[in-house]
Formats: C-alpha cells, structure tokens, sequence
C-alpha cells in the first residue's frame, strides 16, 4: 500500500516565501482586511511574544535547572508561567520527556490543536490528516520516512494527542557534549520539531 507523503514536494526558497507573504500583506490592506500597523502587531507577536524561541527557552532552563525541570514535568502550564510564558491555546500544557529510552510525538487526531505560546503556529503537515491519522498507526515508520528520524528498535514510541483541554508538548533530550554551555547556547539547539517529537536537538 501506498502512502501520500507528508511535507510537500515543492520546496521554495526564502526570497519565493517573502515574496508571497508580500503579495498577501498588499492585498489584505488593499482590500481593507487588515491595516499596517495590524500587520506590525502579529508579526511583533510571532517574533517576541508567542513562538518556538520561547519553548526553546523553557527547554534549556529544563535542561539546565533540575528542580524547574521538575516542576515543569509536574504542571507545564504553571512552570512556563513562571518564564512568562502562556496564554490562549496554552492554558493547560503538558510536557513529556524523552529519554534514552523513550521517544514522545506530539498528534491531534481530532483537528490540530498545540500549544502555541511556546512553539508558535503548528506547521502545516501537522493540521494535515495525513499526519494525523498515519503518526498513530505506524509512528516509527512516518518519522523515518518523512522526517528522517530513526529510532533504534529498543525505543519506545509513545504517542500523545492533544486536545481542547490538555496539549502536549515534548522535552527532548539534552545533547552530549553541552555540559558548559549556558541557557542562551542551548536554546539554540532546541528546534520545534525537537518539541513536537518528529525530530531531536541539534547537536553543538
């Protein structure tokens, strides 16, 4: 049996992306969808305020700080208050770790719910039903295939799906070799896919 794939096959490059989100900008505001300076608010919003910069901060303050980390697997919402973090579409997050010898992945098979305060808007393969229907049949074979992910057999895949009342989200395992880097460096490694689980850390 044949499967569709997830990521599309067209792949554009950064120049192709600005140009269109350009064209979109022009007609919105033409067409009195959207002003200016309410463009300058979400984009201010998607870059400081909501978005994966943020989870990747809650992440290395995880990674760094044992008793947060604690706190933060006990009640992730109220540990990511402490950071400042939360807000609409994060009102009850839940964090699962992986370790050497668990691997989570982070699915809403109902729509496409996710905790956007720290990992910002989903990616579009995440809103589709391909994901979301084949990640739970057949795990480990989506992320091989369509995310370059191998996993040694000994690893469990534990999948999580999200909903209205409690979104998942993953605290992927610290890279070796991170030992004396501070929370700023270890947050760059922390990528989004790393926090949904179709990926890992970077590795320094």
């Amino acid at each position: 049996m044949t499967t569709t794939p997830i990521h599309p096959p067209t792949v554009r490059t950064q120049e192709e992306i600005a140009a269109r989100v350009k064209a979109l900008e022009a007609i919105m505001i033409e067409k009195g969808i959207m002003t200016p300076e309410a463009i300058d608010r979400l984009t201010e919003i998607y870059e400081n305020e909501v978005g994966p910069q943020l989870g990747a901060a809650v992440v290395a303050k995880a990674w760094s700080d044992p008793d947060f980390k604690a706190r933060l697997l006990e009640d992730g919402t109220k540990a990511c208050a402490e950071l400042g973090i939360g807000g609409l579409q994060g009102e009850d997050m839940v964090v699962v770790e992986n370790t050497e010898s668990v691997h989570n992945v982070i699915t809403c098979t109902l729509c496409s719910c996710y905790p956007w305060p720290v990992l910002g808007l989903p990616p579009n393969w995440y809103k589709g039903p391909q994901y979301r229907s084949r990640i739970v049949r057949e795990p480990r074979k989506v992320l091989r295939e369509d995310f370059g992910l191998e996993l040694h057999d000994s690893v469990e895949v534990r999948v999580w799906d999200s909903s209205s009342e409690m979104r998942y989200w993953v605290l992927p395992q610290r890279p070796p070799g991170t030992e004396d880097m501070d929370e700023k460096a270890l947050a760059a490694l922390v990528t989004r896919d790393s926090m949904i689980g179709t990926g890992v850390a970077r590795t320094p």
